[in-house]
């Protein structure tokens, strides 16, 4: 497995994880509103960066990285306003780290293409 797929992986195993996580939320309209967000998110965050290894030009890759990169960002935000039952907080937080780690490697292939470039 190549660098390219097992973070791929990850970027799934975390989507499923955070789809997961919220089937232990406090339900109130709030909430189901994080939900949607973080979910879109969440799934958007590995979505696009199988489609920046797609991409036949180095721009095209870089938007997608970047958008990538983005919904990591804000993953970890809805994350954080999650409210789940106190069973389920070390998840949310161990989730919210994955986001940061997730965001700092995105960051680092960014800054790396930029250079090349």
């Amino acid at each position: 497995m190549n660098r390219y797929q097992a973070l791929e992986q990850r970027m799934q195993t975390f989507a499923r994880d955070v789809i997961s996580l919220t089937k232990h939320v406090i339900p109130t309209p709030a909430m189901i509103e994080i939900i949607r967000q973080l979910v879109r998110a969440a799934g958007s965050v590995g979505a696009n960066y199988i489609e920046a290894n797609e991409a036949v030009s180095q721009k095209d890759f870089l938007l997608h990285v970047r958008i990538s990169r983005k919904e990591a960002k804000e993953s970890r935000h809805w994350l954080g306003l999650l409210e789940v039952h106190e069973a389920h907080a070390k998840e949310r937080d161990r989730l919210t780290d994955e986001a940061t780690q997730l965001l700092k490697i995105l960051s680092a292939i960014i800054k790396k293409s930029e250079e090349k470039m």
